[in-house]
């Protein structure tokens, strides 16, 4: 063979070697699973995940493809949900709760996880640390601590100086929270001269007969929504209730002021879906969960509506207006 043909043949194969590669690259199909509590909150973020997948390169219905699933509140069929996905030999399984991250995690050991806003991953047993989670969990947590909830119950005050007594709606379900262990909220409370109790829904996260005749029984003269999944898919039942009732009530997440609550404080799930989606980028790019640190929220939402204080008879005082990042007319 010539000299100079054989270079040209070494040469093409050098450049061919990183074009084909690349060509691979662009090629692959990647698949992630996305689990939901309910079918109910899942279209802004998704579409916040879905727009920060797009940013980093991947298309849905190109390079991607999202495999959409939710139990409709029926924890029991988390394990069920999550199994499909599996089978399905997903590349990536984003949770966005503690049951479907359970489920997913007993279910398997090699498909990587990524939490997205789950609640106290440490103390549910889902991650060893949230510096070095172990394992194949990683991904976000919308705790934010125990002050989080004592700067809600604060602003509450702030927007209805009178109430005194306060319902904290919760469940019986371990993996909501529990809210003996609440301590701190409950100081904040005594500090701010109110009764902080407990209006425990029913055992199926959908029934809130219980906690709603607690709150009237108790004589509640506000409500404190922790962002529980049950009380997050089913905040227009609450907001509901608590409009016909006349009682202010604080949540966690804009889209509870956006749907007609009075006031929301918590960690901007946008922000928090748009980081999950960096999660899966690091991971699709060979990163390991275990090395991937849990995170916590970093940017936090003050949202007031205020055609709702206005009906409940409460005038928002200016500085509180000023504070706010979104005030709803």
């Amino acid at each position: 063979m010539e000299r100079r043909a054989f270079i040209g043949m070494v040469t093409g194969s050098l450049l061919a070697a990183p074009l084909a590669a690349f060509a691979q690259a662009a090629g692959k199909l990647y698949r992630v699973g996305l689990v939901f509590f309910s079918s109910d909150p899942t279209s802004q973020v998704v579409r916040t995940f879905r727009d920060a997948l797009r940013d980093l390169g991947y298309v849905e219905g190109q390079n991607l493809v999202l495999e959409r699933r939710n139990f409709e509140g029926r924890v029991d069929r988390a394990s069920e949900v999550v199994a499909e996905l599996v089978r399905l030999k997903v590349d990536v399984i984003v949770t966005a709760n503690n049951p479907a991250t359970r489920a997913a995690k007993e279910a398997t050991t090699s498909i990587p996880i990524v939490m997205a806003a789950n609640g106290t991953p440490v103390e549910q047993g889902l991650v060893a640390s949230l510096a070095r989670p172990g394992g194949n969990v990683t991904g976000l947590t919308a705790d934010a601590g125990p002050e989080i909830e004592g700067k809600q119950l604060g602003l509450l005050k702030e927007i209805a100086p009178r109430i005194s007594r306060v319902a904290w709606l919760g469940s019986k379900l371990a993996w909501e929270g529990d809210f003996p262990a609440r301590k701190h909220p409950q100081a904040v409370a005594r500090t701010l001269g109110m009764t902080l109790f407990h209006a425990e829904t029913q055992i199926q996260p959908t029934d809130f007969t219980s906690a709603f005749a607690a709150v009237i029984r108790e004589r509640a003269d506000a409500i404190f929504v922790p962002g529980t999944p049950s009380n997050n898919n089913n905040r227009r039942t609450i907001i509901d209730f608590a409009a016909k009732n006349r009682l202010p009530a604080s949540y966690l997440f804009r889209e509870s002021a956006r749907d007609g609550g009075l006031m929301s404080y918590g960690p901007s799930q946008a922000d928090i879906w748009r980081r999950t989606a960096g999660y899966v980028d690091k991971i699709l790019k060979g990163a390991k969960p275990a090395d991937l640190p849990v995170e916590q929220p970093t940017k936090f939402e003050l949202v007031i509506n205020l055609k709702t204080a206005k009906a409940l008879g409460l005038t928002i005082p200016p500085s509180l207006l000023a504070r706010a990042d979104e005030v709803i007319q």
